[in-house]
């Protein structure tokens, strides 16, 4: 799921990728969600920074309608596209970002954030959805290991590569555009949480292996916050190249097993 901040969006130019390399999530998640916050079908349910519907999309079937927001107009043409190839007739995507809440949107029984909300401004989020959340409702954050970060060999050797073939100079891009002299606010979500009208937080962990091949994992570097095709330009086919081979020589088969972590808290008022 795609950042909902000000300004512009982190991850123009990556939804195509996203769409198509960006792994899901588990249908136990979906399972738990739907008996945690009892959703029969009816309800409505808000996906902030929505990106391609990767969360949302898996439980239409058990809410009235869906809202899925995200700045990234190109996230939402894929998010509409999958929605269209899945039958789904109960979403509406917005182009907006978390400083649009609360909005006119009208109220939850849920809202989701996939791989979102470190990328917003916290505390600011969790007031403006004390008013658009149920009485009965809640919220949901999950957020998984990532590809990039090396646990295996295969991983590391990404990694190495990706310095490799990046500007000397390159710095990450900032979560939150225009609060560079903010102090960094290293508090966990669990943290923000509890100072919040949405303080009882249900934790929950799931470890499952995801398996990769050569052109999924070099679409997912392609669907990151980092500008990867950007800052390769014509060094492109090169890094892929040199990618390919970097992962045959640990594995001529060309098959990658990534241990998945997957967090998630599911969060309701005290």
């Amino acid at each position: 799921m795609t950042g909902s901040i000000g300004g512009d969006s982190l991850f123009a130019g990556t939804a195509w990728h996203y769409a198509r390399y960006r792994p899901g999530y588990p249908q136990m998640l979906v399972d738990d969600i739907v008996q945690q916050f009892h959703l029969d079908g009816t309800g409505r349910l808000l996906d902030l920074g929505c990106g391609t519907g990767q969360l949302s999309l898996p439980l239409a079937e058990h809410v009235a309608a869906i809202v899925g927001m995200d700045p990234e107009p190109e996230m939402l043409a894929e998010a509409t596209r999958q929605a269209q190839a899945d039958h789904i007739v109960n979403a509406t995507w917005v182009q907006g970002d978390s400083a649009d809440l609360p909005g006119e949107f009208g109220r939850f029984r849920l809202v989701t954030m996939g791989r979102s909300f470190h990328w917003m401004d916290r505390e600011q989020v969790l007031v403006a959805l004390d008013h658009m959340v149920e009485d009965s409702g809640g919220l949901v954050l999950a957020n998984d290991s990532c590809l990039v970060r090396p646990v295996t060999a295969w991983q590391q050797a990404i990694e190495d590569m990706q310095g490799r073939f990046l500007p000397p100079d390159f710095a990450p891009p900032d979560p939150l555009p225009g609060r560079m002299n903010a102090p960094v606010d290293h508090r966990s979500h669990q943290e923000i949480l509890a100072r919040s009208s949405f303080a009882q937080v249900r934790g929950l962990v799931y470890e499952f292996d995801r398996r990769w091949t050569v052109e999924q994992i070099i679409g997912y570097l392609y669907s990151t916050s980092l500008p990867l095709r950007r800052l390769l330009g014509d060094q492109l086919t090169a890094f892929e190249q040199a990618i390919t081979s970097a992962l045959l020589a640990i594995d001529p088969a060309g098959q990658f097993v990534e241990p998945v972590t997957l967090e998630v808290l599911a969060a309701t008022r005290g």
